[in-house]
């Protein structure tokens, strides 16, 4: 009986995947400071800033407005978590999948809603954001973050 013996990658290509790894956790550093700056910073909201625990209200709402004003809305809710979709998949293996994904995703945008709802002026929590930005985790990694990962860090 022949035993299974497996394959080690040459050491370059561990060293690539290794440098990989530090430039998805470099992203994500940059990324994170950017959305957090983004989303919870106070804004003028004339009053305006209502909550919203009925998933699809706002998005009936955002497609009532002109095109330009939905698209940015429905859209930039879409992106603001889409890279995650990426380099969450390279920094760890453990994250690929898009049970896992969605999860890190939703939890991630609810922690950003909880904490616009109760501690910045002109925000508010928003379920439909929260979908949004999972929806971006999830459509990010179905068009890219599944090749990306595999390429950069090899099979699961």
């Amino acid at each position: 009986m022949a035993e299974s013996v497996e394959q080690r990658a040459p050491w370059y290509v561990l060293a690539l995947r290794a440098l990989a790894v530090l430039a998805a956790l470099a992203g994500l550093v940059v990324f994170f400071y950017y959305a957090f700056r983004l989303t919870l910073t106070p804004v003028e909201d004339n009053g305006q800033a209502g909550g919203n625990i009925d998933p699809g209200r706002s998005l009936r709402f955002y497609l009532d407005q002109p095109i330009k004003d939905a698209l940015l809305q429905v859209g930039g809710n879409v992106i603001l978590l889409a890279p995650l979709g990426i380099l969450l998949p390279v920094a760890s293996k453990r994250l690929r999948g898009p049970v896992r994904l969605a999860l890190v995703g939703v939890l991630l945008s609810l922690a950003i809603e909880t904490v616009q709802g109760m501690a910045v002026l002109g925000r508010a929590f928003d379920i439909d954001d929260v979908i949004l930005n999972a929806l971006g985790v999830l459509l990010a990694y179905a068009l890219a973050g599944r090749r990306v990962s595999r390429a950069l860090r090899g099979p699961a």
